[in-house]
């Protein structure tokens, strides 16, 4: 006969005086073995007011991404792959773009695995809008450095760029205070300005990342110029930061990454484009072809799944991503090094840049991310020319998906000031471990 025990389980005992019951004694040495080197313990401790705002805010946005997934009606039927032209898809497509349109506030949406980055989901909504004789200005300075030879600010060798098909473009310089310039910008589109490009993250730019009242706010002055002009938004790293999108603010078109914030750190490739029905169409025909539409294409493997399960995880992860964060900044900046955004403001994506000064220091920085990650812990970053950037960059990126900034990583170009943009992490501790060895390297 077999005889089930409840006895507690027997764990190896410390040595305990007489008066000291075990249980305190664990408890109390448990307490005393501290992960964190005391710059990170001593942050870590100060900013438990922040921390709660942000666990807020992923309740607040974990409630609307529940919400979409139930009237979407999401069943496991939807996570099944498809192959070849994709007509056999069983409806797995559709209720993540109606999920997905639900959340970002906006009448459409297209999510897709053949967006393989953020850079090509936006360029699809370029062109979507723009045609020969029109006007892009791009009204937050200067677009992160890949967008430079979309757009044709840097040669693209003629293998077509929007200046390669008669696309003019302007930008608007940022105001001394690194955020948008609104003197300029109310009277700044032309008659032939017909989409403004509003960059919400800071890119490799030393200056404020917009929220999503500043973008609504810049909607309204550009409406008021020309109710006609378009405005996109590179959503890039923003995704749930804030507890509203800026379709809900009057965007036309927003655009981003699944391997950055909404991919939740699950799925595996991918990118989207959300906004007003007519012109996700056309970013649509852009990615596949004219009279395609978005009933196409194959989803192979478990990827659907994927891209459901990390949008569901994806305020989650976000909010992790903003307490590491809060974290980097108040332990560089107790250092003395400039960090932007600064301590304890409140955030508009999940990028925190720390100001390093020099080649060598930030390339110190980022071998101790590199070596403190859990793929690829035993490489040594090193700086080169990456397809689409104008400058040498390093980037650290032990990630489990190749390129992931929603997973921890920190990148930046080998230029004045030598800055290092950190993002993403799974969670806030992680960024914690990780600082310990920064501090040593630096």
């Amino acid at each position: 006969m077999l005889v089930l025990s409840c006895a507690r389980p027997v764990y190896p005992t410390l040595s305990l005086s007489p008066s000291r019951p075990k249980c305190t004694a664990i408890r109390s040495s448990l307490s005393n073995v501290h992960p964190f080197v005391p710059e990170v313990a001593k942050a870590a401790d100060s900013l438990s007011s922040e921390f709660r705002g942000v666990d807020n805010l992923v309740a607040c946005n974990s409630s609307r991404v529940l919400k979409a997934f139930q009237n979407a009606r999401v069943g496991s039927h939807h996570f099944a792959g498809c192959t070849g032209y994709g007509h056999d898809e069983a409806g797995g497509r559709e209720a993540l773009d109606q999920a997905f349109a639900e959340i970002v506030g906006a009448e459409s949406a297209i999510v897709r695995s053949q967006f393989f980055s953020g850079t090509h989901a936006i360029t699809c909504a370029l062109f979507a809008f723009l045609r020969p004789g029109d006007e892009l200005l791009a009204v937050a300075g200067a677009p992160y450095d890949t967008l430079e030879e979309v757009i044709g600010k840097r040669d693209s060798h003629g293998l077509g760029s929007l200046k390669d098909f008669g696309v003019m473009y302007r930008e608007l310089p940022l105001a001394e205070d690194g955020g948008l310039d609104w003197d300029v910008l109310t009277s700044a589109l032309r008659p032939y300005t017909k989409c403004a490009l509003i960059q919400r993250s800071c890119g490799y730019s030393w200056r404020r990342s917009l929220s999503v009242e500043e973008i609504g706010r810049a909607i309204k002055i550009i409406k008021m110029q020309n109710p006609n002009c378009l405005v996109m938004v590179d959503n890039c790293y923003g995704e749930f930061v804030e507890s509203i999108e800026p379709p809900m603010v009057g965007a036309d078109l927003i655009a981003g990454s699944l391997i950055k914030n909404p991919g939740g750190t699950v799925a595996p490739c991918g990118g989207y484009v959300a906004g007003r029905k007519k012109w996700v169409d056309a970013a649509a025909a852009r990615l596949s072809a004219p009279g395609l539409g978005v009933d196409c294409g194959s989803t192979p493997g478990d990827i659907m799944r994927a891209f459901f399960q990390g949008l569901f995880l994806a305020p989650q992860m976000v909010g992790e991503a903003i307490k590491g964060t809060f974290l980097v900044a108040e332990v560089m900046a107790s250092k003395g090094y400039k960090v932007q955004p600064l301590p304890r403001v409140p955030r508009s994506d999940t990028v925190q840049a720390v100001q390093l000064g020099s080649r060598e220091l930030l390339l110190a920085f980022c071998e101790a991310v590199q070596r403190s990650s859990p793929v690829g812990s035993f490489t040594k970053p090193v700086a080169g020319t990456t397809p689409g950037y104008a400058s040498e960059v390093i980037f650290a990126d032990g990630t489990f998906i190749d390129g992931s900034t929603s997973e921890l990583s920190c990148d930046g170009p080998l230029r004045e000031p030598y800055a290092v943009f950190c993002q993403g992490g799974t969670h806030w501790t992680q960024w914690g471990l990780v600082l310990g060895d920064v501090l040593k390297s630096l």
